[in-house]
């Protein structure tokens, strides 16, 4: 039915949405648009519209962007259930816009007139993680952020730490020789780590229960390769991941036995026949 559509509607609505008015609607002919955003959340919602009447809308979330490139940082101290959030502006904005949230569906929205770089936010729960974003804008009024909004700084932020509630899943043994073994796995997943998990301890017992020290890797590791191991020996691997409040719990122990010779090479033997 393209050849019937005269032109399209679109809403650009910033998440969360506090603004008394709904978002303004955009009329287009093409079926393109280029719009500045900040890095908030922001719906867009697209329908067509020909003589008969308008078509039911499609909904596209703006996915979250890259905060590498940010120009601002922002520091923010635990008090309890509450939360002092600073930065230091490079210039001062008429305002800023402070959203903070667990994500996209359950974000909050404060606006910011005075000039101090600071605010106090409340009601955090423990052992989750939230993320907050500082913009500035020139023009306060709330309508007006898509047009005029700019990010200064993104940070996450947990109120009380925990421990990690699981270890890491699909943990395996690969390449067993006679005294080395590869132990890989999955990294725990960001829910489940209740804290910023700071990396992972592999401990392992060989059959006579000795232990050997636990290797201590940084959170960005999925693999590790174990050397020094005795032939003919069955181990044991177990992992668990950490965060600032301590470690979690081991993954269920994982056996495996070194062989008593190491790899065999093929050995190729030639038989020529000669006549007699």
């Amino acid at each position: 039915q393209s050849e019937n559509v005269l032109g399209y509607f679109v809403n650009v609505e910033r998440m969360p949405n506090s603004c008394s008015h709904p978002p303004n609607r955009i009329s287009l002919k093409d079926g393109k648009i280029l719009v500045n955003l900040s890095m908030a959340y922001y719906r867009v919602n697209i329908s067509a519209y020909n003589e008969a009447g308008e078509s039911p809308q499609a909904t596209y979330i703006v996915p979250e962007f890259s905060v590498t490139d940010l120009p601002g940082q922002i520091h923010v101290k635990s008090q309890g259930t509450n939360a002092v959030v600073s930065w230091t502006p490079e210039y001062n904005p008429k305002c800023f816009v402070v959203d903070w949230g667990t994500g996209k569906e359950d974000m909050h929205m404060k606006i910011i007139t005075t000039a101090t770089g600071n605010f106090t936010l409340d009601n955090f729960q423990p052992y989750k993680l939230y993320k907050i974003m500082v913009h500035a804008s020139d023009v306060c009024q709330c309508e007006s952020f898509i047009r005029h909004e700019e990010t200064f700084g993104v940070t996450h932020f947990y109120s009380v730490e925990g421990v990690p509630r699981t270890g890491p899943a699909n943990v395996t043994i690969l390449n067993i020789t006679k005294h080395s073994a590869l132990v890989k796995w999955t990294r725990i997943a960001a829910e489940d780590c209740l804290g910023f998990l700071q990396g992972y301890r592999i401990s392992y017992t060989d059959s006579s229960r000795k232990k050997s020290p636990a290797v201590t890797l940084n959170s960005s590791t999925t693999s590790y390769h174990l050397t020094g191991l005795k032939e003919k020996t069955t181990y044991r691997v177990q992992i668990s991941g950490f965060t600032n409040a301590g470690e979690g719990p081991l993954t269920l122990s994982q056996p495996f036995s070194t062989p008593k010779y190491g790899t065999v090479k093929p050995l190729c033997i030639c038989i020529t026949q000669h006549e007699s």
